[in-house]
């Protein structure tokens, strides 16, 4: 009975990865079709070639540091939100409904949306800035202050998504153990920090894994905001890939850095679904 979906994610999932990885051990060029051959000597030469480009290494860094800082940022304002959502008595659907506005954007339209936002000229923040005497810096030029306003338009547009989970998760853990707790005199932030925190381990890894994948391929926001410049200080791996196959039409040589990629984000969660079964063991 499962073979018709095997058989339809094969098709849909299998046969295209299968054959970027093909088109990573060849020098496949758009403009030059012959150029899909592979030749075993030369296989490994786009991968060669990526370890001692260094625009690659500066957008695997900024990768790094880009879905380090977002994704506990995230972490952090949703679990505090999704405390106080839970312990609202009323209207708290109405708030649900408001919390989820932000995820009905398209990336693009975030980025159109933060570019202008942060608009050295007639940017909302420098004008709120004006207003104080204060003169704004250039957001989308100045480092460290592009990655910060890119990290600010993607925490804006997905924490919802981690609020919701962690909601879920607090709405659904036993309250006769914090009544027990309030009984023992447990504070508020004993409860938080010995009952809530452990019980939210699943949820927490469930949300860390779906946020962490998302942030490490993000490509509208960015594109749209800064376009990985000035001078590569905000280009992420996923945009260099953009760059080289689109752009540049090396196709070879961007799908084999979407294949590192592919590489390091199964690792990772590998490890996360790892955590997630410790955390569930121990409960």
């Amino acid at each position: 009975m499962l073979l018709p979906s095997i058989i339809l994610i094969l098709f849909v999932t299998g046969f295209p990865l299968l054959y970027s990885l093909y088109v990573s051990f060849t020098p496949y060029d758009l403009l030059r079709p012959q150029t899909l051959i592979f030749n075993p000597s030369h296989a490994l030469d786009n991968y060669a070639q990526l370890l001692r480009d260094p625009v690659f290494w500066q957008a695997f860094i900024n990768t790094i540091m880009f879905l380090t800082i977002t994704v506990n940022l995230e972490l952090g304002i949703a679990i505090a939100l999704s405390q106080l959502i839970a312990r609202v008595t009323f209207g708290q659907a109405a708030i649900r409904v408001l919390l989820m506005i932000p995820m009905m954007f398209a990336p693009v339209l975030v980025g159109f949306q933060f570019r202008w936002f942060f608009n050295d000229t007639v940017g909302l923040v420098n004008n709120f800035l004006g207003v104080f005497g204060i003169k704004g810096p250039v957001w989308l030029i100045q480092e460290p202050l592009g990655m910060f306003s890119i990290i600010a338009a993607t925490i804006w547009m997905n924490v919802p998504v981690m609020t919701v989970i962690l909601l879920a998760g607090t709405l659904s853990l036993p309250p006769e153990l914090y009544e027990a707790a309030e009984v023992d005199g447990a504070t508020w932030w004993q409860q938080f920090r010995k009952i809530t925190l452990p019980l939210l381990a699943p949820f927490t890894y469930i949300a860390l894994t779906l946020r962490s994948l998302d942030v490490g391929r993000s490509y509208d926001i960015v594109r749209i905001m800064t376009g990985g410049g000035p001078a590569n200080r905000t280009e992420l791996i996923w945009t260099y890939v953009g760059r080289l196959a689109i752009d540049s039409n090396k196709f070879g040589l961007g799908s084999a850095m979407s294949f590192i990629t592919v590489i390091i984000s199964l690792f990772f969660t590998v490890y996360l679904f790892r955590q997630l079964v410790k955390s569930r063991i121990v409960q």
